[in-house]
């Protein structure tokens, strides 16, 4: 037989995939395309809507040109009425006129203005003298009255009333300065003496002006000098305790008053009668500067902290005694029910101890004092009530009556001024909280502002996170009552000021922690990547290869069209 050999290149033909068709070609390329298609046009922008973060506009610029003190500078001009009936009126203008002189010189912290003002007074007669009231009633803005009483007495003295603004000065007619004199004793006198009534809150105003960091070192385009380094050392460290131990500043405190006793007595108390007779009117006169809620508890068996020092009996003044340094341990927070904060203001928590009949009384052996004030937290009083004897037995009594408690909510009333930074001077109430009303508008006037500050940068730092109408909403709301207050600031309206600084502070802090914006800061962008890449990783790597295979053909093709030609 004659066999017949196959050549290999005729195998190696009959094993080759035979050639697609041009419409096979064209369908898998439409395919490709068409995947690609929806995903460009409908998967990408759909995608982008859905997962793109709406940012709304913000003034930034402005937000931090109040937070770099630039958009304000706080001012305090206090109007002082200055009465002088028995005084014929261009003498009374002169004098004015020069004392204003006396008083800017003693001036050197020019945020703080004392301007004075003489008053129009009518020859009214009320019962044969001068109705003083005349002048100031249409004024309510007047921060102090000085009224001027001719006596034949050798040298000025000066009388402060205590639950009224008024200042009396006693003069003789003799030191009454001419029309050609530039001083005079009684002038001296009178600008020492108001000058001295504000020394406590023109240091505050700088602590306040100092620790927020905001334009301390001269006036806007000035370069005047605040005045801060004129406060003496003493009364800035004493400014910065007070304001140390002070509550911050709120809209509503609540107040929660406690009796604690070791036994079994006494069980019962007349607080809220006492409070209504002894407490209340000076909550009244705090009603333009914050709110207040109360409440009150009795805790019988009330024992001291098993890591607290006893109290020791002191032989010599036959007292039971406290050290000064244990005081701090005093209150047993693990056992005695002092909630730290009920309602939605800060509490301030009043202690009313009554120690048992074998520790009394119980004073603090350093001071023999029997009460103290815990910083940002309250104040305790110890009671030491006459005892009961029954059966040669010493016992406290069952109820302590309205008058008992009387010297306990007086230290009470004396506690609470402290703990929401009330000054210590002058001894005139009103005053006192006039000058709170200041501090209290100028701290919430530079908190908000530097709350916007911090939104700002904030903003600017996290492109992230998102910026919800509401922030923007509250963002203006804050900017425009921060110019209010500062302008009603510079106009000597200080109560108005007050009420729209705590405006501009309550929707600073509403903008700053603002759920939607506080929630996106901890889903940074790692963390989307790492829950799409498991998702899209399977499906884009075949659309990709299949991508990359049809351009290679695309290119294929193209050469092989240009080599045939």
């Amino acid at each position: 037989m004659k066999s017949t050999a196959v050549p290999k290149s005729a195998a190696a033909v009959s094993h080759a995939l035979p050639p697609e068709r041009a419409d096979a070609i064209w369908t898998r390329t439409k395919v490709v395309l068409s995947f690609w298609a929806v995903i460009i046009f409908f998967g990408i922008p759909m995608w982008w809507k859905t997962t793109s973060i709406y940012r709304a506009s913000l003034p930034l610029e402005e937000m931090m040109s109040w937070a770099e003190g630039k958009a304000c500078k706080p001012e305090y001009p206090l109007e002082i009425i200055l009465r002088a009936p028995s005084i014929p009126l261009p003498e009374a203008q002169n004098l004015v006129r020069i004392t204003q002189h006396a008083l800017d010189d003693l001036n050197e912290f020019p945020v703080h203005h004392l301007r004075l003002k003489l008053a129009e007074i009518t020859a009214v007669k009320n019962a044969g003298e001068f109705n003083l009231d005349i002048g100031i009633e249409g004024n309510s803005d007047a921060a102090l009255v000085v009224n001027l009483v001719p006596e034949e007495i050798a040298t000025p003295k000066s009388e402060l009333h205590s639950y009224s603004p008024r200042l009396d000065i006693f003069y003789p007619p003799n030191q009454l300065p001419s029309a050609t004199s530039s001083n005079s004793p009684l002038v001296t006198f009178i600008a020492d003496e108001i000058q001295s009534l504000y020394i406590e809150e023109k240091a505050t105003i700088a602590h306040i002006l100092k620790e927020s960091n905001i334009g301390l070192a001269s006036s806007p385009g000035t370069g005047q000098s605040t005045g801060v380094h004129s406060i003496s050392p003493e009364l800035a460290e004493f400014v910065s305790s007070r304001v140390t131990r002070s509550f911050k500043y709120a809209e509503t405190y609540h107040l929660s008053f406690s009796l604690f006793t070791p036994g079994s007595e006494p069980s019962s108390w007349e607080i809220e009668t006492a409070i209504q007779e002894f407490m209340t009117p000076l909550l009244d006169a705090f009603s333009p500067i914050s709110n207040f809620s109360i409440d009150s508890q009795v805790q019988l068996y009330a024992s001291f902290s098993p890591t607290s020092p006893r109290p020791e009996f002191d032989e010599t003044t036959r007292q039971w005694t406290l050290k000064q340094e244990d005081l701090s341990a005093f209150i047993n927070a693990a056992e005695w029910p002092l909630s730290p904060s009920i309602g939605s203001g800060p509490t301030i928590n009043f202690v009313l101890y009554v120690p048992a009949p074998t520790q009394s009384p119980l004073v603090v052996k350093e001071s023999q004092a029997t009460s103290w004030v815990v910083p940002q937290w309250g104040g305790v009083t110890i009671v030491n009530p006459p005892l009961v004897y029954t059966n040669d037995n010493p016992r406290n009594p069952s109820h302590l009556s309205q008058e008992s408690l009387k010297p306990a909510l007086l230290t009470f009333s004396h506690q609470l001024l402290t703990l929401l930074g009330t000054p210590a001077t002058p001894s005139a109430l009103p005053l006192r909280l006039q000058t709170l009303i200041r501090t209290r508008a100028a701290t919430l006037l530079l908190s908000a502002s530097s709350t916007m500050g911090s939104l700002a940068r904030l903003t600017q730092s996290l492109a992230s996170i998102p910026v919800p109408v509401t922030v923007a909403s509250s963002v203006s709301t804050t900017l425009s009552h921060l110019t209010l207050t500062c302008q009603l600031l510079r106009e000597g309206k200080f109560k108005p000021a007050l009420a729209s600084a705590r405006i501009a502070e309550k929707e600073a802090e509403k903008s700053f922690f603002e759920k939607s914006m506080v929630g996106q800061m901890y889903f940074p962008d790692e963390h989307k990547v790492a829950v799409y890449l498991p998702l899209l990783g399977p499906i884009g790597v075949p659309l990709f290869l299949g991508l990359i295979r049809e351009l290679k053909r695309f290119v294929t093709d193209l050469k092989q069209r240009r080599v045939a030609k």
